[in-house]
């Protein structure tokens, strides 16, 4: 028999794995609501299993006397939790293995406040635990072989992965990732985009498993509440202090998915309740039948490609006509590289490449329908370009610019054609990255709104919807992330791999802050978050000195194999 005491978040996952496994289970949690709920949802899970295993659900701690080992799962607090430990150590006999969750407070402590500190080993959770999900057995210098052991069973048992990411890390990860979170609250709370637009595009853009918003539902609001207090508190940050919402919602408990209702809305079981539809007010999307791609750079061809492969017409214009034909041959060479990763068949290359003109006359833009300026991240560029496209593109064409961080309607206002220019932020690989931006002006038609999302999608791509301002949604979270990694080198002790490690294994992202800021490209990097500094104007967004000597002295990251994880040979 397994104890848990403390059915948050961390308790109540655990006990479900547990369950799953067919683990006899004593739970013990004072708040009767609580307990109240999650037998709800165990019953709701259960669905009449015949060889289902014996839970008791209890606020009597004295009813864990039987438990082979105990998990003590209560609120990220030392208080609470020496408490919680020092009632669990009076319940069970000597030797009882005690098992703390804690993800970033002092073991060490814990175990000497339980009174039993060889008894008790560490469970190092960075998210609520899912099967397959990462843990960190931990373990103090009292700790005896026997809870270590133990620890290392429940692991197995619950279906969990250990990791091996070591206290340091594991923190400055943490810290990150809830600046992180904190930041998509805060963009949520002022109104500038849907919740489901901002997981959305940190999910596609970003490869996250969970969006920002999901994944405080998921940790719970009061624990992420709790651990951004303590991070203001012991750093003196203010970018920790929670987000005004934040605070409100857990003050009016909605606590995500623990309670039913965060940012989200969770049945009985637990799963996630889909929204009601919505009647839509959508206007009409115009026809369109060729596409126009101003450039021949990487995305550029990278556009003109997606486009062909969903089976559309597109003409590519370059500045001459020997970029015109290396534009062609790059978009060959993908669609090659595809049909080589089993991507495409040699059929459907073919075919994309029957739809690809490319060519350096400019006057062939004056039949297209839809014409995406992809050229130098460069308002000036983007000015010129857009007041020939407003003298040569037909009357009612949509144009729009694939710009990450600049002015959209400063590209209108250049096109003189109010309420007919969108931004289109395509991620790069374009062909690949399924988000894509769709920026709208104040002045933007809805037709013309309605025509570039229909667009998007008949190329397979999710178009989000925000607002035309600097960064959008997904940088204008990204780089503040990537901004206090940097901040983080500053610091004795820190290590680019370490954090890289910890943020990967604790949190799935898919490549941790500086393997990002080098596949990004670090001066890249620099230029967005001078952008984001100078219209923002907030610490958050300044970019550190570091990065700044970073790129005055050379590293670009991986484009010329000098960066923070990527070496190249030595001169």
């Amino acid at each position: 028999m397994t104890g848990i005491v403390g059915l948050g978040s961390v308790g109540e996952e655990l006990l479900t794995l547990l369950y799953a496994a067919g683990h006899r289970i004593v739970a013990v949690d004072t708040d009767l609501d609580v307990l109240a709920r999650v037998g709800r949802r165990l019953k709701a899970l259960d669905d009449g299993r015949a060889d289902a295993p014996e839970v008791v659900l209890t606020a009597d701690h004295s009813l864990l006397r039987p438990a082979q080992a105990v998990v003590e799962a209560v609120p990220e607090d030392a208080t609470a939790k020496a408490r919680a430990l020092r009632q669990v150590a009076e319940a069970v006999p000597p030797g009882t293995p005690l098992l703390t969750t804690t993800a970033g407070l002092p073991l060490l402590s814990l175990a000497l406040a339980s009174g039993r500190p060889e008894d008790l080993a560490g469970l190092r959770l960075f998210t609520p635990p899912a099967a397959d999900g990462p843990v960190e057995p931990v373990r103090t210098p009292l700790t005896s072989e026997a809870a270590a052991e133990a620890a290392d069973r429940l692991v197995a048992a619950a279906g969990l992965r250990p990791v091996a990411v070591g206290a340091g890390p594991a923190a400055d990860a943490t810290a990150l990732v809830l600046g992180l979170l904190n930041g998509a609250v805060a963009l949520y709370d002022e109104g500038y985009a849907a919740h489901h637009e901002i997981d959305t595009a940190m999910r596609l853009g970003c490869g996250l498993a969970l969006g920002p918003l999901e994944m405080l539902d998921h940790i719970g609001l009061d624990t992420a509440h709790a651990a951004l207090s303590e991070l203001r508190r012991t750093t003196g940050d203010p970018l920790f202090a929670p987000a005004g919402l934040l605070t409100r919602m857990v003050a009016a408990e909605r606590l995500g998915r623990k309670s039913g209702e965060g940012f989200y809305a969770y049945d009985e079981t637990g799963a996630r309740l889909a929204p009601a539809d919505e009647p839509s007010a959508a206007a009409e999307a115009r026809p369109v039948r060729l596409v126009g791609v101003v450039g021949s750079g990487t995305m550029a061809c990278g556009i003109a490609e997606s486009v062909a492969t969903a089976g559309r017409p597109v003409v590519l214009v370059a500045r001459t006509a020997g970029k015109a034909e290396r534009a062609r041959q790059s978009v060959d060479a993908s669609l090659a590289r595809a049909v080589h990763r089993g991507r495409r068949t040699e059929e459907q290359r073919d075919a994309a490449l029957a739809l690809l003109e490319s060519t350096d006359d400019a006057g062939r833009l004056a039949d297209c329908d839809l014409v995406i300026e992809a050229v130098a991240e460069d308002l000036d560029v983007k000015r010129r370009v857009f007041a020939e496209l407003g003298a040569r593109c037909a009357p009612g064409a949509l144009l729009a610019t694939t710009t990450s961080s600049l002015s959209v309607a400063a590209c209108e206002r250049a096109a003189g054609r109010p309420g007919d220019v969108v931004g289109i932020h395509f991620f790069n690989p374009a062909p690949l990255m399924r988000l894509v931006e769709l920026v709208r002006t104040d002045t933007v038609r809805p037709q013309a709104l309605a025509t570039a999302e229909g667009f998007c999608r008949s190329l397979g791509k999710t178009p989000v919807t925000c607002p035309d301002r600097t960064g959008f949604i997904v940088n204008s979270l990204l780089f503040p992330y990537l901004g206090a990694a940097m901040t983080l080198l500053e610091r004795r002790g820190a290590g680019a791999e370490e954090t890289d490690a910890a943020v990967q294994q604790g949190f799935g992202y898919p490549m941790g802050p500086f393997t990002l800021l080098d596949t990004i490209g670090l001066d890249v990097s620099l230029a967005i978050q001078d952008r984001l500094f100078e219209h923002f104007g907030t610490p958050e967004h300044e970019p550190s000195p570091a990065l700044r000597q970073l790129v005055a002295a050379g590293f670009l990251g991986r484009k010329n194999r000098r960066g923070l994880r990527t070496a190249g040979p030595r001169s």
